[in-house]
């Protein structure tokens, strides 16, 4: 019998996992939004997302519709959501603006930040936040200190 490995080929030690309100909506916005692909989706009988997996980048994002008998709830029906995923990418500004032209709310305009990157905040449609980010330059970790110590927060 061949051997199973124990993290199949293209999976990563964290993979998302998002409940979503209509996840085959969210396939779709993903797929115009952050250019995902989709690897496969399994429904139940009553047609509801069981499982499904994307893929951004190089990086799966695993998909679910709600269940609410399973206790399965996405942002919106719980009112928001304390996650946020962080995406790398080439050009943060091109990025953000395709999200937004595809439905997402920018929650914080891209700028250049303090430890080297370019990086804004999104709200999906369906209540997931994203964070994105292209890193300009190398910062040492006193550098990034003293700028913390001069924010004035």
């Amino acid at each position: 019998m061949p051997q199973v490995k124990p993290i199949p080929e293209g999976m990563h030690t964290v993979t998302p996992h998002l409940v979503c309100a209509g996840a085959a909506d969210a396939i779709a916005f993903y797929s115009k939004a952050f250019n995902a692909v989709e690897v496969g989706r399994l429904a139940g009988p009553q047609g509801k997302l069981m499982h499904a997996m994307i893929r951004i980048g190089d990086s799966g994002v695993m998909l679910v519709d709600e269940f609410p008998e399973w206790g399965a709830f996405g942002p919106k029906s719980l009112k928001g959501s304390p996650v946020t995923i962080h995406l790398c990418v080439e050009n943060v500004d091109a990025f953000v603006k395709r999200a937004v032209d595809a439905g997402a709310k920018i929650t914080m305009p891209v700028e250049d930040m303090f430890w080297g990157d370019r990086y804004g905040k999104l709200e999906d449609p369906f209540g997931h936040h994203w964070s994105v980010a292209t890193h300009k330059r190398d910062v040492s970790p006193e550098e990034m200190q003293q700028a913390i110590q001069a924010m004035s927060v």
